[in-house]
């Protein structure tokens, strides 16, 4: 299978070869892709609807400041006029109406006050007040078409499933340029191959469509949705008899073709084909983390292009918070009037197609530091969204209204190829890999020798199960399929950003696994949400200061291992020079952060008489300029609690009398610079310029959402006498180094073990 991803990129495959990949699609009209074993529900086959002789025609359509295609504010064609409905007596039983007249499913909610924009022209329904059985929203009850006292600021919105009916057949009673809400289906044969035939599912039949008004813009919109930022012309070497009925008009800064016009019906000749005319092809351009070459295909791990902007805390290639560089520090945007035409800007700058959501309210996790963008306008046609106007006077926005996406990604087919078994549920299991074994497809087990968090992250992202949760090396307690106990993958280490755990590092065909498959090869459980925890950067330049401690109270912390080795050589009535700083760890994430070990197998320490739940939590580092460590502590993380929170939340882990310990989200734990051990010892260091390094959860006990702001740095001068701290930031230093064979690996700290305590 892997093979085509090899192909010259001027293959085209047939398009009723292709099956699309339901989970990814299923806004399309896909039913939602089941794990193999586990039953689909039954689906509602959708029959066109009689109306009354009498009943108006109407056409509706989702308008205004979408966060996704299917949602936005309800919009009337009728007497060849746009107009609005109020939200007076509006209710989900109308939404319902609404929604299913637009082709979907059901209804998820509706919203008054113009939450998507004041709409313009008439309002032409007020009073609506439906059963939700209703065909159209003309047969519901009202004051009667275009009879309203509402104001704009009135006018009402809904959210739409994603599902669409199946077999929904569009009926286009209404004059041209129609929105094209409920166009069924579209399935161009751009999932592995990034060119293809485009069909519209139509009444339950696949149809192409004509290209006698079909524009460059109409190919970007249709690439966008398939996860490719761009497109090139192409043309068709085939007919095929039979048509859509409709041409389509995009303006090319569309999200989702939903979001385009009908063009003008298309006059078919008695063969069924489009005079003058093709079938429409498209060939869309993949971003370059997505573009195969001929000597490597996708075997590099997936490294975004350097910009000025990033995506942090999703769980999957392609979302995640938005972040900007500017000035040198990253910073938020905030959620005022964020869109679905400005996340899309966004997406296509990083390299993906069009975005499937536009985020709000810190959905994907609260960043740090400044929020540096506010009501962002977008035209859809930027190369940056920093290109994209937005009021620079306009302040106030907190990092709980933090902005995020949800990009379309190119079904890659790497889920084809994994697969968890034995389980309880589909998110966790025993990972098992499809290979090539005497000339035939076959199932096997990975070698758990190294398995830890990073290579489970891989396989959670790889099967869109989220993030994983834990990381086994023994799996007895699920058994899978006895034919695939052997194993087929060994000596696996990942830097966590591949795409598929086949783009790690491994043995190849030269397998080592000592301990064997079967009941102890490698497993995993996924989770939809992880913790992310971030060090507050300012409150360790605040608080840095020296000091010399007596040798004498220093019994504890040298019996822990708080201080360096030399001091096992300093007399009782002499002193250690310590470098002293509190340290404020926020959970940014989307869940709680816990310690690995069960509180029955945490570490007592006599001395200080506490208990350690995680030996490993924090190391703190000083280096030279060049690199190289001249000092160093490390936190072991005896009281995780809550210090504080923010306003609204409650703290639920405390320390005292043996409480669970923990870090929740929205809230920090804070150690304080006169706590024991919370130091660096430099007695030994020369007068000089270094930079001072904390590292969080440096081993990767704990699975977050995100590594990478697990790292502060700060510019430290010692002159002899005193001590500066200066220029902290959240360092998106290298968590990875390059191997010899160049693939990234994280770098795991091993500082010398000493127990600090709080």
């Amino acid at each position: 299978m892997l093979a085509a991803w090899s192909l010259p990129c001027c293959f085209t495959i047939l398009l009723g070869l292709l099956e699309l990949c339901r989970a990814q699609y299923e806004h399309l009209g896909y039913p939602h892709g089941y794990p193999q074993g586990y039953p689909e529900p039954e689906q509602e086959q959708y029959s066109a609807p009689e109306l009354p002789p009498d009943t108006p025609r109407i056409q509706l359509r989702l308008a205004g400041d979408k966060r996704k295609h299917n949602e936005g504010r309800v919009e009337v064609f009728y007497d060849g006029e746009w107009g609005t409905v109020c939200d007076d007596d509006f209710s989900i039983h109308s939404a319902q109406v609404v929604c299913r007249e637009l082709g979907y499913l059901e209804a998820v909610s509706w919203f008054p006050s113009s939450k998507y924009g004041k709409g313009e022209g008439r309002i032409w329904f007020d009073n609506v007040q439906c059963n939700g059985k209703e065909k159209t929203l003309a047969l519901c009850t009202s004051n009667g078409i275009g009879v309203s006292d509402c104001k704009h600021t009135e006018d009402v919105g809904v959210v739409c499933s994603d599902k669409r009916i199946p077999g929904f057949k569009f009926i286009n009673s209404m004059a041209n340029n129609v929105q094209v809400n409920n166009l069924p289906s579209i399935k161009p044969a751009l999932v592995r191959h990034k060119r293809g035939y485009v069909e519209v599912k139509d009444g339950g039949k696949w149809k192409q469509i004509c290209d006698v008004e079909w524009t460059k813009h109409n190919s970007r919109v249709i690439c966008g949705m398939f996860g490719f930022p761009g497109e090139r012309k192409m043309f068709a070497r085939r007919r095929k008899p039979s048509y859509w009925d409709y041409s389509v008009n995009c303006t090319g800064n569309e999200a989702h073709v939903s979001s385009c016009k009908l063009g003008h019906a298309m006059a078919a000749k008695a063969n069924s084909t489009c005079g003058g005319g093709t079938p429409v092809v498209v060939s869309c351009v993949p971003g370059r983390a997505f573009s195969p070459t001929s000597m490597t295909g996708f075997r590099k791990a997936f490294k975004q292009e350097q910009t000025l902007v990033r995506l942090r805390g999703g769980a999957i290639v392609g979302e995640g918070r938005v972040e900007v560089l500017k000035n040198g520090e990253w910073g938020t945007i905030c959620d005022d009037n964020w869109s679905l035409l400005s996340a899309t800007v966004v997406c296509r700058e990083l390299g993906f197609g069009s975005a499937k959501e536009a985020l709000s309210g810190g959905r994907l996790g609260q960043g740090m530091g400044p929020v540096h963008m506010n009501e962002i306008e977008c035209s859809g046609f930027e190369k940056s969204i920093t290109e994209c106007f937005f009021n620079k006077e306009s302040l106030g926005c907190s990092h709980e209204e933090d902005a995020a996406v949800r990009c379309n990604v190119p079904a890659m087919g790497f889920q084809e190829r994994l697969r968890l078994s034995g389980g309880r549920n589909p998110n966790e299991g025993r990972v098992e890999v499809l290979v090539e074994r005497n000339g035939s497809q076959a199932w096997g087990t990975v070698c758990s020798d190294g398995w830890g968090t990073i290579e489970a992250m891989v396989v959670c992202r790889q099967l869109d199960l989220g993030f994983a949760s834990n990381a086994f090396q023994e799996t007895w307690y699920w058994p899978g399929e006895v034919s695939a106990d052997p194993v087929v993958m060994s000596g696996v280490r990942c830097s966590g950003t591949e795409m598929s755990l086949s783009q790690c590092l491994h043995h190849g065909a030269h397998l080592t696994c000592p301990k064997g498959g079967g009941r102890n090869a490698a497993g995993v459980s996924c989770s939809e949400t992880a913790p992310d925890l971030v060090l507050n950067p300012q409150i360790v330049e605040q608080t840095t200061y020296m000091e010399d401690r007596p040798m004498f109270m220093l019994q504890c912390a040298y019996e822990e291992n708080c201080l360096s080795t030399t001091s096992s050589e300093t007399p009782a009535n002499s002193y250690r020079r310590l470098l002293r700083f509190s340290s404020q760890i926020h959970n940014n994430g989307q869940s709680d952060f816990r310690p690995k070990a069960e509180r029955h197998s945490w570490v007592w320490h006599d001395c200080h008489s506490h208990y350690h739940s995680m030996e490993v939590f924090t190391h703190y580092d000083l280096l030279s300029l060049n690199g190289t460590k001249v000092a160093e502590g490390h936190k072991a993380s005896f009281c995780l609690e809550d210090t504080d929170c923010e306003e609204g939340i409650e703290k639920r882990y405390e320390c005292a009398n043996f409480g669970e310990q923990g870090i929740t989200v929205g809230c920090w734990d804070t150690y304080r610079h006169d706590i024991d051990c919370q130091w660096i010892d430099i007695t030994d260091i020369k007068p000089g310029d270094y930079i001072f390094q904390v590292v969080i959860n440096p081993n990767y006990e704990v699975p977050e959402s995100d590594y990478s702001n697990n790292f502060m740095k700060c510019r430290c001068r010692y002159d002899g006498h005193r001590i500066w701290m200066y220029s902290c930031h959240n360092a998106l230093v290298a968590v990875l180094s390059q191997l010899q064979n160049g693939i990234e690996r994280p770098v795991v700290f091993a500082s010398r073990a000493l127990s600090p305590t709080k």
